[in-house]
């Protein structure tokens, strides 16, 4: 059974993350077994070549899987993560598609596929939680 009931309740919890909430980074649809989170490119989010620095999609990917694997289950800590980086981004937004691979007993594994607005595959976040 999903924790928040509704989007405005996993909001309202999420909004207690000061970091992810500094970045922009927002949460946009939540299911039982999915959710959606997004965040639109700043300058600071570049480096000296112009690319989207790792650690804002890295960020971005690892705030979705929080919300998913604590829709699951609350509380979820992270158990792993890992994170391939596939291309630069070209838009002005990168949006994280998050679904569940698998619930167990006690943990869950959540694939994360991080796009541009573009629609360019930017990376691949995957994370294991465990349930506490």
């Amino acid at each position: 059974m999903a924790t928040f009931t509704t989007l405005e309740l996993a909001k309202e919890f999420f909004s207690r993350d000061e970091f992810a909430a500094s970045m922009g980074i927002q949460l946009d649809e939540i299911t039982d077994d999915s959710c959606v989170c997004s965040l639109k490119l700043r300058d600071d989010f570049r480096n000296v070549y112009g690319s989207v620095i790792g650690e804002a999609i890295f960020t971005l990917g690892d705030f979705a899987f929080a919300v998913l694997t604590n829709q699951l289950h609350k509380p979820t800590v992270g158990l792993q993560v890992s994170i391939n980086f596939l291309s630069s981004s070209k838009g002005d937004e990168l949006i994280a598609y998050a679904h569940c691979h698998k619930n167990g007993r006690t943990t869950s594994v959540i694939n994360i596929d991080i796009v541009d607005d573009t629609g360019r595959d930017i990376a691949q976040f995957v994370g294991t939680g465990y349930k506490m």
